[in-house]
């Protein structure tokens, strides 16, 4: 009868077979473990805002005005993004989170200034702004300078008419 002995390379293949069993079953419940680092949570769904900026008294519209979005979150500013107009007087946005609230800001030279708050319900969302040309400003002391001044006037006219009659009387008569 023969003995039979194994040789090495039977002893390597065996080897490599259980290590790869116990590396198999490691990789599987390495798996099963919770994951560390940061999760993947999708960004909210956003809604497309288009932004018309047009002269209230001609309807035209207004090139390169400043169109500054302030999207608010809990009665907080998140920052601010701002775009031109195009000569259409348009411009468009599609970062603004459906459900946020967000103050619209439009500067352009020769028309006052406009600010309103929106609330972001839909995916689009279309904005028409008519601006306005200045107005002149209000002041307290524009009506009291004017009737001050006219009443000053009035006072010292009627006072040099009542010095020049003074005057008249008290020179003798002729």
């Amino acid at each position: 009868m023969m003995h039979v002995v194994p040789s090495r390379k039977s002893h390597r293949a065996i080897f490599a077979v259980c290590l790869f069993a116990v590396s198999l079953s490691a990789m599987l419940f390495a798996q099963d473990e919770t994951k560390r680092g940061r999760k993947y949570t999708p960004p909210p769904p956003t809604s497309k805002i288009t932004v018309t900026v047009i002269k209230a008294t001609s309807g035209k519209p207004v090139e390169n005005a400043a169109v500054i979005f302030h999207p608010m979150k809990n009665g907080k500013d998140e920052g601010n993004l701002e775009l031109k107009t195009n000569e259409e007087g348009k411009a468009a946005i599609d970062v603004v989170p459906i459900g946020d609230t967000m103050t619209l800001q439009i500067i352009a030279s020769g028309f006052q200034t406009f600010g309103e708050d929106y609330k972001i319900t839909t995916d689009t969302k279309e904005i028409v702004v008519r601006l306005k040309r200045p107005q002149g400003q209000y002041s307290i002391y524009d009506h009291a300078a004017n009737s001050g001044n006219s009443s000053s006037s009035n006072t010292q006219s009627s006072g040099a008419q009542s010095n020049s009659q003074k005057s008249n009387d008290t020179q003798p008569k002729q």
